[in-house]
């Protein structure tokens, strides 16, 4: 089984030894950074009574290039850090920020006093300064640039290890129905035994992947697949009718996401009507998001009321989505007229 592009980012994001520097915000964040760095440096060599924004300027025309060019070449570093051990790329990250300190401190003194016509001499005392302030400075920023990283891997991985717990939970019910059918249907119908245990196997499958996002069609290739299963058992008592909107197939959807619902809605709205009932499952587009509306008949009776105190796949597809898609996503659901409705939506990108 080979991993999806999606896990293997995610994956190698929670590997990382310092965030992604190169990223927009970073870089802005950066280059405010420096911009602070340098009104600093010139108020506190020039004093509030001597400041110069001429001075601020000089000093951020220096760190700037400093803070972004170390930044650009820790990025180019990044799959080289990720792989040494911590102490390793730490020495090596901090060297990097002082090399490119002293090449351009002393790419500023050859500037400055070729702009001025004096003869080039090299400053020790001022570079020994800015080489003590680069050490300073880059000590303290790696290191808090390493822990917020190193926060942030913990979190993904706690965050995949709890989307993964909630992708795999399969109701063990219906792998013994399944695997029921399946034994009554290999003497009289072998064919169908064999897809319906194709069918099964990838369902399984899918649950044991690495948490991801997959595209829409093979989610509903997977539902199908256990509509088909739940078909053997019931027969004719489950009816399924599919309205789907033509859609982009650069859609994504998380893996297993309409499998516990539709699970539900066979396990609360078909198995205790005598007579069976229809689900209406709907796929469309709502502006920028994707609207997905399953629909199922409730028992008249009430007997289906101890089944729906069981809200472990609602709770765990709202965790899911939460997870991916943050407030971008909703789940809502409705009883009325003998129905019960779920509506998810959240953005196509």
């Amino acid at each position: 089984m080979t991993d999806s592009p999606s896990s293997r980012t995610d994956r190698a994001e929670s590997d990382s030894f310092l965030p992604n520097l190169c990223a927009p915000q970073a870089v802005l964040i950066l280059v405010l950074v420096a911009e602070l760095l340098a009104l600093l440096l010139a108020m506190i060599n020039r004093g509030l009574a001597q400041f110069s924004w001429d001075a601020v300027a000089l000093y951020s025309f220096q760190v700037q290039w400093i803070v972004l060019v170390s930044a650009i070449l820790l990025c180019r570093l990044q799959p080289a850090l990720n792989r040494w051990p911590p102490m390793r790329a730490g020495i090596v990250s901090y060297g990097l920020v002082l090399v490119v300190t002293l090449v351009f401190s002393l790419l500023g003194q050859w500037l400055m006093q070729g702009f001025l016509g004096a003869p080039w001499s090299l400053n020790l005392w001022h570079l020994a300064e800015n080489l003590l302030t680069a050490a300073i400075l880059a000590g303290i920023g790696l290191r808090y640039l390493y822990l917020q990283q190193q926060l942030r891997n913990q979190q993904q991985a706690e965050l995949n290890a709890r989307i993964q717990a909630l992708q795999s939970r399969i109701r063990p019910h219906f792998l013994f129905n399944s695997l029921n059918s399946i034994a009554s249907l290999i003497t009289t119908a072998p064919e169908r035994a064999e897809r319906a245990v194709e069918d099964l196997a990838s369902l399984f499958r899918a649950s044991l992947a690495e948490p991801a996002l997959i595209p829409l069609s093979r989610e509903l290739e997977l539902c199908r697949g256990y509509l088909a299963m739940e078909q053997l058992r019931l027969g004719d008592r489950l009816r399924v009718d599919w309205h789907l909107e033509e859609l982009p197939e650069r859609i994504m959807i998380p893996a297993l996401l309409l499998q516990p619902l539709l699970e539900n809605a066979v396990f609360h709205g078909i198995e205790p009507r005598p007579e069976g009932g229809d689900i209406q499952i709907q796929i469309a587009r709502s502006g920028t998001q994707l609207a997905i509306r399953i629909d199922n008949p409730l028992p008249a009776d009430g007997r289906s009321s101890a089944r729906q105190t069981n809200k472990m796949a609602l709770d765990n597809v709202r965790h899911r989505l939460q997870a991916h898609f943050g407030q971008g996503a909703r789940l809502s659901e409705t009883r009325d007229g003998g129905r019960f409705t779920l509506i998810i939506t959240y953005p196509m990108e």
